[in-house]
């Protein structure tokens, strides 16, 4: 089944309600077919600077080329990027030992092709047919005490390195990004967020939003309802759909 047409899309991030510096980026390029949502790694010097070279990066990507071919650019580039920010970065920041790092998730469409890129615990959902699908896994040890210690997601959150991640851009020296590819189909929902804005929303708030008509109107829902709770970190969110 072929998907024709513009995809439409709407974008937003927010600083929350306790942070004063908002480390979440996006890039909302529906002509291009590429979106992406960035976190700085909260804590660390140079978060923003990490989140924002990640979107700016992947927006001089050309848009013209194969499925196959652009999907490879948006690897290379992250690598490129992981070399750039393990490197030269921080020794620009004058401190040799601290981190300039990212999550990212990138969606990338093309006809009725799609594929997301990942690293990190910044998610890609995928709402069809009335049901939420979580397309990424995320790279956090919380997953990892769920994945290999068989601990409930109740148990893994009381750890007190829960939140800490084991894969991100500018984090080590090697960058291992997942990548999944996917038939799109007609009404398929994307949703790209950061994990300030999941973590405050239940997963039926989250496909109650998705099955809104427009992008701007899911997107509009999803933000008041993750401020009307705590919102102790950034809020980040893209939704793309035909």
């Amino acid at each position: 089944m072929s998907v024709s047409g513009v995809w439409r899309s709407a974008a937003r991030t927010d600083p929350g309600k306790v942070r004063a510096r908002n480390e979440d980026a996006f890039l909302d390029c529906p002509e291009r077919g590429l979106w992406v949502v960035a976190d700085g790694m909260g804590g660390h010097q140079g978060g923003d600077i990490a989140s924002q070279l990640i979107v700016a990066s992947l927006a001089d990507l050309p848009a013209s080329g194969s499925f196959e071919a652009r999907l490879d650019s948006v690897r290379q580039c992250l690598h490129w990027l992981n070399r750039r920010l393990g490197e030269e970065l921080t020794i620009t920041a004058g401190r040799r030992d601290s981190i300039m790092g990212s999550t990212v998730v990138a969606l990338l469409l093309q006809d009725d092709r799609a594929a997301c890129v990942w690293a990190g615990d910044s998610r890609c959902y995928l709402w069809r047919e009335q049901r939420l699908y979580q397309l990424s896994r995320d790279h956090s040890l919380m997953q990892k005490l769920i994945d290999e210690q068989q601990m409930s997601i109740e148990q893994a959150r009381l750890h007190p390195g829960a939140n800490a991640l084991t894969r991100a851009v500018g984090a080590g020296a090697g960058l291992s990004l997942e990548v999944l590819e996917l038939q799109v189909y007609p009404g398929d929902v994307f949703l790209l967020c950061s994990d300030g804005l999941y973590q405050e929303l239940t997963r039926n708030a989250l496909g109650h939003a998705l099955s809104l008509a427009a992008p701007h109107v899911a997107l509009q829902r999803l933000f008041d309802d993750a401020l009307c709770g705590a919102a102790r970190d950034n809020l980040t969110a893209v939704v793309v759909r035909q």
